[in-house]
């Protein structure tokens, strides 16, 4: 059974990109089979994974959308990483595929059509969403059977939370009843301060009753911030750091959760 699994918030800048990535490659670590979605325009999933150009791919998501929408055969444009994981990349054409998307028959479903030819190949597809409530969002979590959600360890990025989990809600009744919430993932989190700890505490007090929180959050670090540039994972690049540790401990909790 292959799980699908759209990391998501409606707000950038909190490590979603990164999480994807570094979930991603551990749970690769562990043998599972696992395709990365790049449902970004922005491209920043595969420019992480070291493909730099992403705008000369002759194939990319908004290149197999296309042939989803209009029924001919989807190209294979699955690209290899050495660290053991595929992706579908992204890049600006994306745009015009969200805007021709309106018109539509069941618009809010393409992305699962494509995704349903994939399942068989793979134990795991994790989906790194935009930080908008676009229609390619909506599609990701159509098609998804949770949604982890990266937030920053700062209150007014708690104050966001609210309306994403509206919308998950909102999706759950009108159009993928199995949706599920994988759990609120802490990123950028400084131990040491009050005001991370005040953030934390803020946190599981509000959402804790209702929303599984991850057990593992993850560190601000210098060594996470450099992996994009790289190309490759926290666990290649800083591999005794905290922020490996803490990923791995993600994995494993992801795992558990499947077990259950």
């Amino acid at each position: 059974m292959c799980k699908v699994i759209a990391v998501a918030n409606m707000k950038g800048g909190v490590g979603k990109t990164t999480t994807a990535v570094n979930l991603g490659i551990g749970l690769a670590m562990q043998g599972k089979r696992v395709l990365l979605l790049d449902c970004d325009s922005q491209g920043s999933l595969t420019s992480s994974l070291g493909f730099r150009k992403p705008s000369v791919l002759e194939t990319s998501i908004a290149t197999i959308m296309a042939a989803v929408i209009a029924e001919e055969e989807v190209p294979d444009g699955i690209l290899h990483h050495p660290e053991g994981v595929d992706l579908v990349p992204s890049n600006e054409g994306l745009k015009g595929i969200e805007l021709a998307l309106v018109n539509v028959m069941s618009r809010e479903l393409v992305l699962k059509e494509y995704v349903s030819q994939m399942k068989n190949d793979y134990d795991y597809i994790l989906i790194d969403c935009m930080p908008s409530l676009g229609l390619m969002t909506i599609n990701a979590l159509a098609c998804a059977d949770s949604v982890l959600i990266p937030v920053q360890a700062a209150k007014l990025a708690l104050e966001g939370l609210q309306e994403l989990l509206r919308t998950i809600s909102h999706i759950r009744k009108k159009i993928n009843q199995r949706l599920k919430i994988e759990g609120i993932l802490l990123t950028m989190v400084n131990p040491r301060t009050r005001y991370a700890r005040e953030t934390m505490e803020m946190l599981r007090d509000s959402y804790g009753e209702n929303v599984h929180i991850f057990q593992e959050y993850i560190p601000y670090t210098v060594r996470l911030e450099e992996t994009p540039a790289e190309g490759i994972s926290i666990y290649r690049h800083d591999s005794r750091g905290k922020a490996a540790m803490a990923y791995q401990a993600l994995t494993k909790e992801v795992l558990d959760h499947e077990n259950r």
